[in-house]
């Protein structure tokens, strides 16, 4: 049974930084994508950022690129996600998520597996 474990949110000033851990058990493959989607107060979930287990390879969501960067360590089953200069509009659930395969899978059919939010909240 794959597991996801988020930590690292909290309330910081706008122009902050925060780093988000997503610790993953139980994957039967070693080619998964792993990352997050965030919700905000009264809106839709949307799409953050991924990364490919097998060759690293990224994806971001327009609204954070230059901003957020994701990583992952496969030793660990740990993904990473450094956010700078975060705005008011970055506040919200952050979900750790996963799904089999490639970037096509995870942008295509969404993720199959969810872990617990973690709150972030950006301040003005």
């Amino acid at each position: 049974e794959v597991q996801l474990q988020a930590s690292g949110g909290g309330l910081v000033q706008a122009g902050g930084s925060l780093r988000l851990s997503c610790a993953a058990s139980g994957f039967t493959r070693v080619d998964y994508v792993i990352g997050w989607f965030r919700q905000a107060p009264g809106k839709e979930r949307e799409r953050v950022s991924f990364i490919s287990s097998s060759d690293g390879t990224t994806y971001y969501e327009d609204s954070v690129k230059g901003r957020f960067t994701i990583s992952r360590d496969n030793a660990k089953n740990t993904a990473y996600l450094q956010m700078h200069s975060l705005q008011p509009k970055d506040t919200g659930v952050y979900y750790c998520a996963a799904q089999m395969g490639d970037l096509i899978n995870m942008l295509g059919y969404g993720a199959a597996y969810w872990g617990k939010g973690t709150l972030v909240t950006v301040s003005s």
